[in-house]
């Protein structure tokens, strides 16, 4: 019996959890929804609620005043946003995905899904952000259980097929121009050829390495100073340090890391493991029930 209702947890044979929750991380009936919905209490992933507020929210392609907008405007209004919001949560650690909605529901509009490599890293992003603003609005942002996004993504869509439009239960993904994706995404296929290079490196090369000084010998070589200057639309959390952060408009300061480093997470669970563990929270809680 526990085999079967493993195998079916998250389907639309599922009676009891809602498969939608399950795969995309929003339902249309939220709270009021007949299933259950299994927050997660750790994931690679955070759901950054209707956070993206594009210029023709009201009408596609019309702006509130009723007149049109050209097309490289929205795509370069977009683009700007993705950039912004990629900037900041990549101080956190290393982004595999960054995915925003381009649905007009809702329980997805405007939707930022963010996938980091490390649970971690998602975890100090969370609550470096709960409490804080972005343009004026409160920043609503919780783990999501998705973490394979081919099952949540419309594949109609990706083909120019979906008749459901923007209403579609399933994510219609916006997609950034390829000049930006090397731009932001490029630092870290960089690396991986670094890494890459590093571990098929001679013997010959690695006891030269070995004999070169380090920086990490010496201290930060940057120093605390190579900050980004500019505007940020990012407002500070309401709390008691607010008062130290009146010079740099609510911008978190970063210096190089003294403490301990943090051990890696343990290896990301898949799909069936995730509906065995949770199925078994489930009994669990009929049990004591």
């Amino acid at each position: 019996m526990a085999e079967h209702l493993a195998s079916i947890f998250g389907t639309e044979k599922d009676r009891v959890n809602c498969p939608f929750y399950f795969k995309i991380g929003a339902c249309r009936h939220g709270d009021r929804c007949s299933r259950l919905h299994n927050r997660p209490t750790i994931s690679p992933t955070l759901l950054l609620s209707n956070m993206y507020q594009r210029p023709d929210m009201i009408t596609p392609g019309v702006d509130p005043q009723g007149q049109p907008i050209d097309p490289r405007k929205i795509q370069e209004h977009f683009e700007d946003f993705y950039e912004d919001i990629f900037e900041e949560l990549s101080k956190f650690g290393e982004i595999e995905s960054l995915n925003i909605c381009d649905n007009l529901a809702d329980h997805m509009v405007g939707n930022v899904y963010v996938q980091f490599k490390e649970e971690d890293q998602a975890a100090a992003a969370l609550q470096a952000l709960q409490g804080r603003f972005y343009s004026g609005r409160p920043i609503i942002v919780d783990f999501s259980p998705v973490t394979d996004f081919r099952e949540a993504t419309c594949r109609q869509f990706e083909e120019n097929s979906c008749n459901r439009g923007g209403y579609c239960n399933f994510m219609h993904v916006k997609q950034i121009g390829k000049e930006l994706d090397r731009k932001l995404f490029g630092r870290y296929r960089r690396t991986s050829r670094r890494r890459s290079r590093s571990r098929s490196m001679s013997p010959h090369h690695r006891r030269d390495s070995e004999r070169r000084p380090s920086y990490r010998d010496h201290g930060d070589h940057y120093g605390n100073g190579a900050r980004r200057n500019g505007g940020d639309r990012y407002g500070a959390r309401h709390d008691n340090n607010n008062n130290n952060n009146n010079n740099d408009g609510g911008r978190r300061r970063h210096g190089s890391p003294t403490g301990p480093r943090r051990n890696r997470s343990p290896q990301r669970e898949g799909s069936e493991e995730r509906r065995a563990r949770i199925e078994q929270w489930n009994r669990e809680r009929e049990e004591r029930q």
